[in-house]
């Protein structure tokens, strides 16, 4: 687990319930997903948002991004989203894992 992607997701406060669900469900994408090493989702407060995930390399990357939990993202940002999401690829320099 080399290289990563931080994302964070902003709800318009109406549909931050419904983001929440859909990053819940998204697990289960996110466990098919061959070159995914690890997914994180996570709330930081009533509407602020966060996926961070790791890979081994940029073709495992690159697949997550053009896959099904970006594409999820991306068909309710006009509607639930206060903006699009910011997602930034990252450099995992040290990890702790059980």
């Amino acid at each position: 687990m080399n290289i990563g992607l931080l994302a964070r997701i902003e709800a318009k406060p109406e549909y931050a319930d419904k983001v929440e669900s859909l990053l819940r469900d998204a697990l289960q994408l996110a466990r098919a997903e061959e070159h995914t090493v690890t997914w994180f989702a996570f709330r930081e407060n009533a509407t602020t948002f966060g996926i961070f995930d790791t890979f081994e390399d940029e073709e495992g990357r690159t697949a997550h991004l053009q896959g099904r939990i970006a594409a999820a993202l991306m068909e309710v940002a006009e509607t639930m989203l206060s903006s699009a999401p910011d997602i930034r690829p990252v450099d995992v320099l040290a990890a702790k894992l059980p």
